[in-house]
């Protein structure tokens, strides 16, 4: 088997980038030592959020500086990683923004996915309610 995809820890305060492993547990690879022990060695867990995976061909995306791991898939799993990081439609994405106002708690992250998406930041504002200022401090 190849690499077919990238094990990596996001830097805090980054937009979430990929998915989470857990998103697409379980995968065969990360039972192995050596998965294992790059989770152990940078304190990391399985199940966390900081925890992501990217197919390969969009490695370049991975921030600089990222810890990262390449990893073997098997075709099955490589497709599961390929549509659990494929973009959300933007009208998904909008909808997502406008549930926002029930939502208490990972708003931070909401407005990480929305800017990845490519919304622009006044029509986060927009839908959401919240504060321009507040997330212009997200995009730097």
């Amino acid at each position: 088997m190849a690499d077919d995809a990238y094990l990596f820890l996001l830097p805090d305060r980054h937009p979430r980038l990929g998915t989470a492993l857990a998103a697409v547990s379980p995968l065969e690879c990360a039972a192995t030592p050596a998965v294992q022990g790059w989770l152990q060695a940078h304190g990391a867990s399985a199940s966390s959020e900081q925890v992501r995976i990217l197919p390969a061909d969009a490695q370049a995306f991975i921030p600089s500086g990222a810890e990262r791991l390449p990893l073997p898939l098997s075709e099955e799993e490589a497709l599961r990683v390929q549509q659990e990081c494929a973009p959300q439609s933007v009208t998904d994405m909008e909808t997502e923004l406008l549930q926002f106002r029930d939502m208490t708690q990972d708003w931070e992250g909401l407005v990480h996915r929305a800017l990845t998406a490519g919304i622009p930041a006044p029509r986060i504002a927009q839908l959401t309610g919240l504060d321009p200022q507040d997330i212009g401090r997200l995009t730097v």
